[in-house]
């Protein structure tokens, strides 16, 4: 297998990346290809770099670029797609979605386009997207992959219509394509923006932990190494032109998420001059347009493909919390924007 993964300095790609290469089953190579924007951080993989020269390559491209990717494509003579890139900071969407709609969307028909240049030889094209394209649930209800989409952010419609476009290719053009629709991930590497990364930080700093509105937001939480699980089952036994939607079976209202953060730094380094870390909680103004719940009904990949979530909201928790105070260097680097400098030196 020749496998090109975009975005894989990103968040969930890093991880990813990370679990083929440990994954005793993988033996391909693995082509990363990430424009190395605010949120891609080469040093993510700079050890795997150097410990899997044979089975890991990365090349600094924009997949808008068409003459770029097809010359990656030729070269490395791809077989195999898992598509992460995507601008995907709902806040950012708001301000700037012009971004969202360059990348999500322009970005990913140059991808299928390439791919459909080189259909012969694509085994699978596997699209990664999120459950903010069904809009918001009430108080009952799952989402399904039959639910009709509703996205409510500029950054759920540029999902919505990379999605589209997806299937609308393996329909027209017969590309043999899957996607998957994940609930919210968290875990290591992830970029401090993010609503874990940012309390567990603000809170390591005794800084305020704002909350949206009056916290009562659901969403489903799903540990990153379950989610790369599950891609990597959808990959090798997926149907093609299936959908499936991947979830952690883990709801919480937003204010019981940051709660459960604030005890368990405070279970494991102690209390800050003998206050719990929850004093920090101050509610801000709500976000336009902001879903209400997102709950994921995971039985498809269960009885399709046998992949269930492993790891529990308090296990995913504490090796996430444990895993920012270990690298506080890599958090520093982040944060200060220093790794954009080393950017620079290294890949420009």
């Amino acid at each position: 297998m020749n496998l090109l993964v975009t975005g894989g300095c990103g968040f969930i790609g890093t991880n990813f990346i990370r679990y083929l290469l440990n994954n005793s089953d993988f033996t391909g190579r693995i082509i990363n290809v990430d424009r190395l924007t605010y949120a891609g951080n080469p040093e993510n993989l700079a050890d795997i770099e150097k410990m899997f020269p044979d089975h890991y390559t990365f090349v600094q491209a924009d997949i808008c670029d068409p003459e770029k990717m097809t010359g990656i494509f030729d070269d490395h003579d791809i077989d195999t797609v898992c598509h992460f890139a995507a601008e995907s900071h709902v806040d950012r969407s708001i301000v700037s979605p012009d971004d969202f709609i360059k990348t999500n969307i322009i970005g990913t028909f140059n991808l299928l386009e390439t791919s459909r240049n080189r259909k012969n030889r694509l085994a699978r094209f596997h699209h990664i997207s999120t459950d903010e394209v069904y809009g918001s649930l009430g108080k009952d209800g799952y989402f399904v992959e039959t639910t009709p989409y509703q996205p409510s952010s500029p950054y759920s419609a540029s999902k919505a219509s990379s999605d589209h476009l997806v299937r609308a290719y393996h329909t027209t053009y017969n590309l043999p394509v899957t996607l998957s629709n994940c609930s919210n991930n968290y875990g290591p590497y992830q970029f401090p923006e993010k609503l874990i990364p940012l309390m567990i930080l603000n809170a390591l700093e005794g800084k305020p932990l704002p909350v949206y509105g009056d916290g009562k937001n659901v969403r489903d939480w799903l540990y990153v190494d379950d989610h790369c699980s599950a891609i990597w089952k959808i990959i090798r036994h997926g149907k093609e032109g299936e959908t499936y939607n991947v979830g952690g079976d883990c709801e919480l209202e937003n204010i019981k998420l940051v709660e459960m953060i604030c005890d368990a730094i405070d279970n494991r380094i102690g209390k800050d001059s003998d206050k719990s870390r929850k004093e920090l909680i101050t509610f801000v103004t709500d976000r336009p347009g902001h879903d209400q719940r997102y709950a994921i009904d995971a039985s498809k990949i269960r009885n399709e493909i046998g992949w269930t979530p492993k790891t529990t909201i308090e296990t995913g928790l504490d090796h996430t919390i444990k895993w920012y105070l270990d690298h506080m260097e890599w958090v520093d680097h982040v944060k200060s924007g220093e790794y954009q400098s080393w950017i620079s030196k290294h890949y420009k």
